[in-house]
């Protein structure tokens, strides 16, 4: 099947490049280029492609705004172009809260063969295998809107505080509207230092930190070299490097190392998570989100082995169910759940802690 593709960037070289990027690629059409966001919005509409490759800065509306509005009036699977400089990570970080699925760097876009591929395939993997309509389309509006109330359904907290020593939260493609929403629920209090491994390029993680810290009751942290992890703050993994975590008389602590060139995901969740299975002498608690692939389903398997407890999102209410559909398939989640449901399950409306 053809995937129509519509190029939007106010550059007439960057369009090139994406155009020449993409002629080599037989299973994908280009359907129409824009210049700027309302050109993109009408474009839209009136083409119907089945992906978009969005420029975030542009003159007249800029990526952002037209990302709002396509997904309002015509949802479709967008790949925003981002620059991490000034206001790129922000606006990305803006975008992809909005309804855009995914990003590519704007300094990876060079002319030849090897980003013609990973355009092509990351393309392929949005048509493929991104779903935008039903519960997900629900939930991410429900980020979009940051309200920090879950939907309460009864019943009692299912996390034990005094069984297990932390709690690490894996994602990938979905992961960052997905956090917005999970994040906000938790208590002030929360008894255990969170763990987050957001697959994500380096300069873009420090501003995805600050945001989830604006958002929620919990401290979160870009996690720094040795930094002690405390209860009732959250440690977002730094983008192009791995985070290990081990235990020193009781106390937890980070520590960060560059990624190898054999290192696919730059975090990688099943680093993080091996780490925590070997390094504590106590279980510990994963919840695997939204994402294409299957990192985390190893180390997801190996806390299961150290007596720990493993959740993973469900299929609808996923962007794409990549991750937690490898963990579920494995056999090692013990419970599937919706966001909303993740998200009720730790916020302290209508529950009681398991003493």
């Amino acid at each position: 099947m053809t995937i129509k593709l519509l190029i939007v960037d106010d550059s007439s070289f960057f369009r090139r490049i994406l155009r020449d990027s993409i002629a080599g690629c037989s299973d994908i059409e280009l359907v129409g280029e824009a210049q700027n966001g309302r050109q993109a919005v009408e474009m839209t509409q009136l083409l119907k492609p089945d992906v978009v490759t969005m420029d975030v800065e542009m003159p007249v509306m800029g990526g952002v705004e037209a990302v709002r509005q396509i997904m309002a009036l015509w949802p479709t699977k967008i790949l925003m172009m981002s620059m991490e400089t000034g206001q790129g990570a922000p606006a990305t970080l803006d975008a992809l809260t909005a309804g855009a699925v995914d990003f590519i760097h704007k300094k990876d876009i060079l002319p030849g063969k090897y980003f013609s591929k990973h355009l092509c395939e990351k393309i392929n993997d949005i048509f493929c295998h991104v779903q935008i309509s039903g519960k997900a389309m629900s939930e991410l509006t429900t980020a979009v809107s940051m309200s920090p109330q879950p939907i309460s359904v009864g019943g009692v907290r299912h996390f034990d505080s005094q069984h297990f020593q932390a709690l690490a939260i894996v994602a990938s493609t979905g992961g960052p509207s997905a956090l917005q929403r999970l994040l906000p629920a938790f208590p002030r209090d929360f008894p255990v230092p969170v763990l987050i491994i957001q697959h994500m390029p380096a300069g873009f993680t420090e501003s995805f930190a600050e945001r989830l810290d604006r958002l929620s009751k919990i401290e979160v942290h870009h996690v720094g070299q040795d930094e002690h992890l405390l209860p009732g703050c959250a440690y977002l993994a730094p983008g192009g490097q791995q985070m290990h975590v081990e235990e020193n008389a009781g106390t937890l602590y980070a520590r960060i190392c560059p990624a190898t060139e054999k290192d696919i995901y730059r975090p990688s969740a099943d680093t993080t998570l091996n780490s925590l299975a070997v390094n504590l002498k106590r279980p510990v608690m994963a919840i695997i989100l939204t994402g294409m692939g299957a990192d985390g389903c190893q180390g997801a398997r190996n806390i299961k082995e150290k007596g720990g407890r493993v959740w993973s999102q469900d299929k609808d209410s996923s962007v794409i169910f990549g991750m937690p559909h490898a963990v579920a398939e494995a056999g090692l989640s013990d419970g599937v759940y919706s966001l909303s449901e993740l998200a009720d399950k730790f916020s302290m409306k209508g529950h009681a802690w398991i003493s």
